[in-house]
């Protein structure tokens, strides 16, 4: 399966000129995205959509001006929390009476890809996936499936997920963020937590090699809080690569002391491979796995490497293979490679 073209909104500077080298800082604990200008977008339904919304069309129709794909498949832990929030209070506040449609439609997880679809005419398939830190990864497991038996398609897949304030005050409660803690701090000293963060990445998938930025070459899950069972996974995965002095691991590394030793026993097993971390810039989120494949392929193409990146190790002359660990809350596992190789 093959990445044809990306798009990405996050809290740094990656939708339209990117530049990794400029770092946008933290604020309460949170790394908010940065919304580019919709074009094309009606004011009326701009003015109604949730900001999970907003952030799928801006990352999804600049890579449908000249495709129309086989299908739209997007991944998403929670869709618009914030206006499904809205909408039950309405419930609430007018007693179930006359309440207003808006909130519930843009509330919807499968929003996202319903939108794409509206506003470019797309009836193909359409699915969303919603299963939380793995969302992502089953989207791509999903166009994975159908292009290998119709490798000439092309699907537009990634990821949405947005910061609620229902949904941060919950996990800030439950002890996943702290709103002490900042981007620039997040991997010096021990705390048990992390930053929030959000964003969106979408991808236009292939079957054909042509023209490709990057090849996935392998997607794996794993569902347990078992670390030694999530390093064999990681062992037999690299029994099957062909990891060289081109390789580097981009680890999901978040900050969170609770969780460090998933990390410190993959990075021990992949030695002497370079290991780069990325949530500085990004936050934690539960599709954050989607801007980790958007930066690998950006790292794949440009070569440039920033160094707040670079955790340990020494970067190769020339990149040709990206090996990505991801987990979520220390129960959902994911390692993806990608290659131009």
């Amino acid at each position: 399966m093959y990445i044809h073209q990306q798009f990405c909104i996050s809290p740094q500077h990656t939708a339209n000129t990117v530049n990794l080298e400029e770092l946008i800082p933290s604020a309460d604990g949170k790394l908010v995205a940065l919304e580019p200008a919709l074009e094309g977008v009606p004011a009326g339904m701009l003015r109604r959509m949730s900001k999970a919304v907003r952030m799928g069309i801006g990352a999804g129709l600049p890579l449908l001006k000249e495709a129309m794909p086989d299908g739209i498949i997007i991944g998403t832990a929670n869709g618009g929390m914030e206006d499904c929030i809205k909408f039950l209070n309405q419930i609430i506040d007018y007693e179930e009476g006359m309440l207003t449609p808006g909130n519930f439609v843009q509330s919807t997880p499968n929003a996202i890809a319903g939108q794409l679809s509206l506003i470019t005419k797309n009836r193909s398939y359409n699915a969303t996936h919603v299963h939380l830190g793995l969302a992502f990864e089953n989207a791509l497991l999903d166009a994975q499936l159908f292009l290998r038996e119709h490798p000439g398609n092309t699907y537009l897949t990634g990821a949405v997920d947005e910061i609620s304030t229902y949904n941060y005050n919950i996990d800030r409660l439950a002890g996943w963020y702290d709103p002490a803690l900042t981007s620039t701090g997040l991997f010096t000293g021990s705390h048990p937590a992390t930053i929030a963060g959000e964003g969106a990445a979408l991808f236009l998938l292939g079957g054909n090699a042509a023209g490709a930025l990057a090849e996935i070459t392998a997607i794996e899950t794993v569902h347990t809080p078992d670390a030694q069972l999530v390093t064999v996974r990681f062992g037999e995965l690299l029994d099957r690569l062909p990891v060289t002095g081109d390789t580097l691991l981009l680890s999901g590394e978040n900050g969170d002391n609770r969780y460090q030793h998933f990390y410190d026993a993959l990075e021990s097993l992949a030695a002497p491979v370079p290991v780069l971390r990325f949530k500085h810039i990004t936050g934690e989120y539960p599709t954050a796995t989607s801007f980790a494949v958007w930066l690998a392929v950006h790292f794949l193409q440009t070569g440039n490497i920033p160094a707040h990146f670079l955790k340990k190790g020494t970067l190769p002359a020339a990149v040709k293979q990206v090996i990505i660990y991801n987990h979520y809350h220390g129960k959902q596992h994911s390692f993806l490679v990608l290659s131009n190789r």
